[in-house]
């Protein structure tokens, strides 16, 4: 062995991290497998808390988050916000007990990438990975497949549930980080991308997400995540609002000028009263996720994605 230039220790080469595509296949695979029929323990967590917020006799709560008065809403059907959510837990403990799918629509499936310059990827490039370990995942899980090849002309379905869409993201340092979601369109329908005045502030932030909501009504299948990208262009605001939407509940934003503006909305949707199942309750949103970036000094971009109690999110790190 030439001592003056030693063989590279195992995993790195040439001051590479090497990770090998197998291992990537599969923690993939098996996060999207479960991210479809185990409902994340976050939101579990936010649903009883909501459960267990709302008046049995009514589907209101008597106060709202920060301890004042509820917003006037409209009249809820006597004891639908505590059936809807009972009826939802029940659901993902089936779901995780006999491994189904905690939803039909087992959804269009995002992928953010987080690759270090010093991360190499061994024996196939990652995008091919990626498909490969969907396609595995939705066929070996009986999910339905929901994607069609062409949006608008001849409409037929892939069968794979493939494409994706991926986003990459290259950074500094030696780690990968590979975020999952399976987005429904039941609520995914219902997100939106506003262009906002430059100097139109947090208000008109906030009157945007509540219009937004209004407008879904009971039709996202609340309670509700919400996603929120603000700033960069139109496409990049709504890029930032599916990141958000990653994050754990309770994983507030680092600013808190930002921190107090997703309480803010918070607040301003679930005084809505369109409540769990769009029956009526105190609880439509079960967290807000605010995303930013530097934007055009003429706008004000605003991208608010929608996402329904079941919030199917893996996350795989390296």
């Amino acid at each position: 062995m030439n001592r003056a230039n030693p063989d590279p220790e195992p995993g790195v080469q040439h001051g590479k991290r090497l990770i090998p595509a197998e291992e990537i296949y599969r923690r993939l695979y098996d996060g999207i497998r479960e991210m479809n029929v185990v409902l994340a323990a976050d939101v579990v967590a936010a649903l009883r808390a909501a459960r267990e917020s709302e008046s049995p006799a009514d589907g209101t709560r008597p106060q709202s988050r920060t301890g004042s008065p509820s917003a006037p809403r409209p009249a809820a059907l006597p004891g639908a916000a505590c059936f809807v959510l009972d009826s939802i837990l029940e659901n993902a403990d089936i779901a995780e007990r006999e491994q189904l799918p905690m939803c039909q629509d087992t959804g269009f499936v995002l992928v953010f990438v987080e690759q270090g310059h010093d991360v190499r990827v061994e024996g196939e490039p990652l995008d091919r990975i990626i498909h490969r370990a969907i396609a595995d995942a939705y066929r070996d899980g009986r999910f339905r497949n929901s994607v069609v090849g062409d949006p608008l002309n001849n409409r037929t379905n892939t069968g794979t549930n493939l494409p994706p869409a991926i986003h990459y993201d290259h950074v500094d340092g030696e780690h990968l980080t590979i975020g999952c979601l399976a987005k429904g369109f039941g609520s995914e329908n219902y997100s939106q991308t506003r262009m906002l005045k430059p100097t139109a502030g947090p208000n008109a932030v906030v009157q945007a997400v509540v219009e937004t909501m209004e407008r879904a009504g009971g039709n996202c299948c609340p309670p509700v995540v919400l996603g929120i990208g603000i700033g960069g262009t139109m496409d990049w605001a709504a890029r930032l609002s599916k990141k958000a939407l990653l994050r754990d509940l309770g994983d507030h934003h680092r600013d808190p000028y930002y921190r107090d503006l997703e309480e803010r909305i918070m607040n301003a949707v679930n005084g809505l009263g369109i409540g769990a199942g769009g029956l009526g309750g105190g609880t439509t949103a079960l967290g807000v996720h605010i995303e930013t970036y530097p934007t055009h000094i003429a706008g004000l971009p605003v991208a608010v994605s929608v996402n329904c109690w079941a919030e199917r999110k893996a996350v795989v790190r390296w």
